[in-house]
């Protein structure tokens, strides 16, 4: 039985796949040699590889494209990213490339819109979609936008209130809105009914009662998500058959309804043995949305999504040097990184999300069980389940190689500096990594360069006052 580490992967997945190939013995992640990025700039750092991203709104669209073709579907496909997944000037900008919509969740969301706009990338026709609690902030600046001449601008009202706020603008075209509706959670949570959206109980009276015949709106949208994501379980397939019969009854009280949005939470390579079959999801999507429509005797919609990690996740990764390693006891070795899981990779630590991890060199060395430990003093700053066998592989090494482990979290491209606080104060004061981005010009060819720094010990002085 062979034991080497490149073994291991041979012979538990298909290797290489998806972006994923040794080169002369090191890794690349979508063609980018990343041992070529280690000599040029050092460790730790973090790659965002924009082509990838305009590849997932493409797929996207291909398969939606499709499964409306064979369906003879009448409604069209409308991508909308949703910035919060991850608001960077470069990975908006890639995906506007891609001529999509886009998806807001605060007031602060509308200030980014207006600077694209100003800079000439994100013009009035293009499609809004307003979804979260609506401030007072946040409805005054959607009426700004609205006045400034986006006329595409639907507002998704997540709750009844927020129609009463929106009617306190003065526009001069009818505001178009949309209706969250209310999901019942999936069995293993918390609670049973999520927070957001209007409950199903309300919102025919609500329709027949506030919106028909109001001259100041336009119920153009039902919008529901399901928060667990697509999957094909009995669980998404009832609550999204639900949705569908609350659709067409909104739609027989309000026909001006042209567009379903079913939100985000297509899922995302999170290991080498990850298997979903997306043409046939975006398939049986297309299919019910046009069999309950046919069944209740309505139009067939616009069937928008809101796709976030689905788009940008599998761009990203975060590369480590092992700086030691510790025996602790007989059964236990940590790899030591040189920066904080908790602070790059804080969905590992906050709510279990596992990532693709995979060494950057020594596939030739023996494999051992590690746990992989950040620099900070808190103990819960470590990684050290997998999905192969609940456990963390990676290459053996003695002391005295000349060069060291290199290790890389892959698919970290949402959510996680979001969440970390980019450019913020991070746990022990353990700076932010250099950002690298990777990207290609129009005749194909790479090229890469640092957007940011890694954080300076002034920066985080700055920001906790030592310096006034």
């Amino acid at each position: 039985m062979k034991n080497n580490y490149f073994d291991l992967i041979d012979q538990t997945y298909h290797f290489p796949q998806n972006g994923f190939e040794l080169v002369d013995g090191t890794l690349h992640f979508n063609n980018v040699d990343l041992h070529g990025l280690i000599q040029k700039y050092g460790t730790p750092f973090k790659v965002s590889y924009l082509p990838k991203i305009r590849e997932k709104i493409r797929l996207s669209r291909q398969y939606f494209n499709k499964a409306i073709s064979e369906n003879n579907y009448s409604g069209k496909y409308e991508f909308c990213y949703c910035t919060k997944c991850c608001h960077f000037n470069h990975v908006v900008r890639t995906a506007l490339k891609e001529n999509v919509s886009l998806e807001t969740s605060s007031s602060f969301d509308i200030d980014l819109i207006e600077k694209l706009h100003q800079k000439g990338v994100f013009d009035t026709s293009k499609k809004i979609v307003h979804n979260g609690y609506k401030t007072d902030d946040y409805i005054k600046k959607i009426g700004r936008l609205i006045n400034n001449g986006f006329s595409n601008s639907i507002t998704v009202l997540d709750n009844v209130r927020e129609l009463d706020k929106l009617m306190e603008l003065e526009t001069e075209e009818p505001i178009k809105i949309g209706l969250r509706i209310s999901i019942e959670e999936d069995p293993q949570a918390a609670y049973y009914t999520s927070r957001l959206g209007i409950n199903k109980r309300e919102t025919i009276d609500f329709v027949k009662d506030k919106i028909v015949n109001n001259d100041q709106v336009e119920l153009v949208m039902v919008h529901f998500f399901v928060d667990s994501g697509v999957s094909d379980t009995m669980y998404y397939w009832n609550e999204f058959k639900k949705a569908l019969s609350q659709f067409t009854k909104i739609k027989k009280v309000a026909p001006s309804v042209k567009a379903i949005n079913i939100g985000g939470g297509f899922p995302i390579q999170n290991s080498l043995n990850f298997d979903f079959d997306y043409e046939y999801i975006t398939g049986e999507i297309v299919r019910n949305i046009q069999e309950a429509c046919k069944e209740d005797g309505v139009e067939e919609p616009d069937i928008y999504t809101e796709f976030g990690k689905y788009t940008v996740g599998e761009s990203g990764a975060v590369i480590f040097q092992v700086l030691e390693q510790k025996q602790q006891n007989d059964a236990e070795l940590w790899y030591l990184i040189d920066n904080s899981l908790m602070n790059t990779i804080p969905d590992a630590w906050s709510i279990n999300e596992k990532f693709i991890l995979l060494p950057l060199n020594k596939w030739q060395n023996q494999y051992k069980r590690v746990n992989i430990g950040g620099i900070s003093c808190d103990h819960s700053d470590y990684y050290n389940s997998e999905e192969l066998n609940q456990q963390v592989l990676l290459p053996a090494y003695s002391n005295d190689e000349d060069e060291p482990l290199y290790i890389g979290f892959f698919h970290t491209g949402a959510y996680q500096d979001s969440i970390s606080g980019y450019g913020g104060i991070k746990h022990c004061l353990i700076p932010s990594p250099k950002h690298i981005v990777v990207d290609e010009d129009e005749n194909g060819d790479q090229f890469d360069y640092v957007y940011r720094e890694e954080q300076t010990v002034n920066n985080m002085l700055n920001i906790l006052g030592y310096n006034d």
